[in-house]
């Protein structure tokens, strides 16, 4: 391990630098840095090496080339045991440069603030990367830090090692480092897919941030951890135990549905990344009684997610009842004093979560498909209808209610509702009358009888049969896709049965 003689200093995060520039003051660690690196290196009182003094070459297009230069590079790259490499650094007079710290232009923040695409393309770090990326290539003879997170540890390998720095230590930053690159490119690589409106190129780079590294997987031996394309989940825990891998799950079916309902309005309870009940009712307490009410069995240790701020009413109601996860928009101080009582609840405020257009994933092994959000908000005009009998406004608002739930429900899927609330659901399984009695079973054994039941189908009736089941126990309309062969029959059927029957413009898998 050789003694680190000359560190290069270009950061654009410049937090945390007098511990680390008092270690390097102290093992007579020569630095050069860049301009603002420079000046504020110079404000703290320490000695410092502006670069363009040190290549004797000016930062030139407006600080856009400054560290781009033979001198930087050759110090950084050459291999210290190749003799050619030793030769061509005293022709040039070229020196050693063992120490590279480099944190990039803020490009993620700059995203955040901006959209400006001028300023966006102006925080495209060019010369950040290339120093990082000649630095973790050369770690047999260079150590380099990209974050000042790392500072203390580097901080503790220069005390240990007199001034040097372990060949572990400085693989591990190489590590960090290329993968810390590869992040920063990602992320313009997934910018310009976005402003050239390209989906789907022909090479897709997927990255995140680690949120939290997980217990377990669905099962204790699997192991999983979470990852977000932010910095940070936008839900926020506010008591309760550590979230599982089952939970996330169960939280992120849960905030689809719940915010794809009007807003501020609206209960999902969910069981095993399926809903179990939904309401669309205004008042906070009905609409959870109901949601409860359709499958009281399954909401046992369940997830509920609120479209709306919790008050101590609704906390009380919640509290009589075994849960695992409860996600609102908020709690009042009231309610969450009342929640908490519970030692293990997990209580989630979800208020800054919104769904995005954002692409969604599934995967085996090295392979993944990948395809747009159904996220569509229905209208009327997404729907026709084409029974003789004609849909009341009350059952025309059940009837998209019941399609924007079974979209989320797993396929083959049927709900069954009245009044903005589920009354039945049956999810999951190859036939699609199978799931009609599912339904029916689970509306049979919690709801009573009345006139105004209605139905949706994620996709079309292949037969007469499905409808048929469900017209018996009592639904009087029903929405599905259009697109069968037998379409003509189940209109034919509905007419004769005196149903009202619609046809979904778009049909709504989810496998």
């Amino acid at each position: 391990m050789k003694k680190i003689k000359r560190a290069l200093i270009s950061v654009s995060d410049k937090k945390n630098l007098k511990p680390l520039l008092n270690i390097l003051k102290k093992q007579k660690v020569e630095i050069i840095a860049s301009d603002g690196t420079f000046k504020e290196i110079k404000k703290l009182k320490f000695k410092c090496t502006e670069v363009s003094q040190y290549t004797n070459s000016p930062e030139i297009l407006e600080g856009r080339v400054k560290t781009l230069h033979p001198k930087i590079h050759a110090g950084i790259l050459n291999q210290r045991k190749k003799k050619s490499h030793f030769q061509d650094l005293i022709k040039n007079n070229f020196k050693n440069i063992d120490l590279v710290i480099v944190n990039f232009y803020p490009f993620e923040k700059t995203l955040e603030k901006t959209t400006n695409n001028k300023k966006i393309i102006e925080n495209i770090d060019i010369g950040g990367p290339a120093m990082v990326r000649a630095a973790a290539k050369n770690y047999h003879d260079v150590t380099v830090i990209t974050s000042n997170k790392q500072y203390n540890e580097l901080i503790n390998e220069m005390i240990k090692y007199k001034g040097s720095t372990s060949e572990i230590f400085r693989k591990k930053m190489s590590q960090i480092a290329f993968t810390e690159t590869a992040y920063y490119d990602a992320l313009i690589s997934d910018y310009f897919n976005k402003i050239t409106k390209n989906s789907f190129p022909e090479k897709k780079i997927i990255f995140g941030s680690l949120i939290e590294k997980l217990r377990y997987g669905e099962n204790p031996h699997q192991e999983s951890a979470l990852y977000s394309k932010s910095n940070i989940l936008k839900i926020n825990q506010l008591h309760g135990k550590k979230l599982s891998y089952n939970n996330y799950n169960d939280i992120f079916a849960g905030l689809i549905i719940s915010k794809s309902l009007p807003k501020n309005v609206g209960t999902v309870i969910i069981k095993h990344a399926n809903p179990c009940g939904v309401s669309a009712i205004k008042n906070k307490v009905e609409s959870y009684r109901s949601a409860f009410s359709c499958d009281p069995i399954s909401a046992f240790g369940g997830v509920v997610s609120c479209n709306f701020s919790i008050n101590k009413k609704l906390a009380l109601e919640l509290n009589n009842t075994f849960l695992e996860v409860i996600i609102a928009n908020g709690f009042e101080k009231s309610a969450l004093k009342l929640l908490k009582k519970k030692k293990n609840i997990r209580l989630i405020d979800a208020s800054e979560f919104m769904i995005t257009d954002s692409l969604k994933f599934h995967s085996i092994n090295e392979n993944f498909l990948i395809q747009s959000e159904d996220n569509k908000v229905f209208t009327k005009k997404d729907f026709k209808i084409v029974s003789k009998k004609r849909p009341t406004q009350a059952q025309f608002n059940d009837l998209i209610f019941a399609f924007n739930v079974c979209r989320y429900v797993k396929s083959n899927a049927i709900v069954l509702a009245n009044n903005k609330t589920t009354i039945g659901i049956g999810s999951g399984q190859p036939s699609r009358l199978d799931s009609c009695k599912i339904a029916i079973d689970k509306m049979k054994k919690f709801f009573e009888y009345n006139s105004d039941i209605v139905a949706a189908s994620d996709a079309f009736f292949p037969f007469v049969d499905g409808i048929e089941k469900l017209v018996q126990f009592g639904v009087k309309a029903i929405v599905q896709p259009a697109g069968s062969i037998k379409d003509k029959d189940v209109i034919k059927f509905a007419n004769e049965t005196n149903t009202v029957l619609l046809f979904s413009k778009t049909r709504h898998f989810r496998h």
